[in-house]
This record gives C-alpha cells, structure tokens and sequence, in this order.
C-alpha cells in the first residue's frame, strides 16, 4: 500500500485493521438473502442491522448530510424489492453501497445543497472516543486538526474521485469491492484512484504525503 493509501487507513475515524461497526462482520448474508427469498421476509432485519452502520457513513460521506437515515432507510427499502435480481455469490455490502450511492446523489441534486464537511466528520467518528481523555492536548489538537484537513481536502475532489477515495479508504473496502461499488472495471478504480491521491496531497496543507 502507498503512503498516501496508509495513512489515509490510518486517518482519525478510520484505523488500521480495525472493521467498521455495523460493517457485516459476522453474518452469513448468503443465508440470510436465501431465506428472504424462501419466503422469510422478517430475516432482512439481520441485513439491515449488520449495515446499517457503513450504509450511514457512505451516505454523509457522500454528502446526505442531515438526511443521511433517510437515504439510508430507502435504500434499504430499494435493496430488499431487488433481492430477487441480486446474483448470487456476490458480497451484498458493495451492491448495497451501489444503492446508498445513487440514492444520496439523488437527494443532493433534488436539494441543491453543497457537501457537508461536518457532516462527513460526524458520521466517520467512531462510537467510542477517538481521542482519550487522558491524551496530551496538544496530541489531540493535532488529530482534530489532521481530521478537518482531510474532510476540508475530500470536499475539493471532484464527484468520481471522492467516491473511489471514500471507498477505498473511509470504508476500508478492496479494490474489488470498490469497483463493483461503483459498477467500474478494477483499472478505472486503481487509475482514478491514483490521480485522487495525488490530488488530496496538493489539497492537504504542508504536505499530503508526510501528513
């Protein structure tokens, strides 16, 4: 992985090797979409609480803002009556974030609202403290300021590359993922990726990479 990529992982909110909550860790989506169609429709409930947590950060992340529940509730919705066109042995987070995905461009466009960099920050926090209480302040002056910088730095990427980067990184997902995501081959994510990089890193203050 780049330097850029790592510390992009290792950013405020988004930590090395450490899944997301509400992620999917743990539940057996295949079963759960086989019941659906098996005629258990109470067995989506299990999906749209093993997601709900990353469908709601690639929402605000995506510029939902405050209607972030919202978006994220109907796509949910969208999702389930499009259980039966789901091809089988494909990861559900990525078709999910498909959906989020569409749907918060949709929402944007019909508010012509701007993004929103405080909402973004809200909904990549983590549910336990980011920064302990005991930390030295000016250590945690430091990461709320690299956290501003990076949210203020996405805010400057065009549509494309903020999704790739988003993906990519805040939500930990592989390449493989992303590009099902974004319904792009796996060359366009790692090109358009590349050109979001060394973007941010003339949009970070003092130097993208070393930050």
């Amino acid at each position: 992985m780049s330097a850029r990529g790592k510390a992009l992982r290792e950013a405020p909110g988004s930590p090395e090797g450490r899944a997301l909550e509400g992620d999917g860790i743990g539940v057996d989506e295949a079963a759960v979409i086989a019941r659906v169609r098996a005629g258990e429709p109470e067995a989506y409930a299990e999906l749209v609480r093993a997601f709900t947590g990353v469908a709601l950060r690639a929402a605000a992340a995506l510029g939902a803002g405050s209607d972030a529940e919202d978006v994220v509730q109907q796509s949910f919705f969208k999702a389930y009556c499009a259980l039966g066109r789901f091809r089988d042995g494909s990861a559900f987070k990525p078709w999910l974030l498909a959906i989020v995905a569409n749907e918060t461009r949709n929402t944007v466009r019909s508010a012509a609202r701007q993004r929103s960099v405080a909402g973004r920050e809200a909904a990549l926090t983590e549910p336990e403290p980011l920064i302990a209480e005991s930390a030295d302040p000016a250590v945690a002056a430091l990461e709320r300021e690299r956290r501003a910088a990076l949210l203020a730095a996405l805010d400057g990427l065009g549509e494309d590359h903020r999704l790739v980067v988003t993906y990519r990184y805040l939500l930990e997902m592989d390449e493989t993922e992303t590009a099902q995501a974004l319904g792009w081959p796996r060359g366009t994510v790692k090109s358009r990726l590349n050109r979001a990089l060394r973007k941010l890193e003339r949009l970070l203050p003092e130097g993208g990479e070393g930050r």
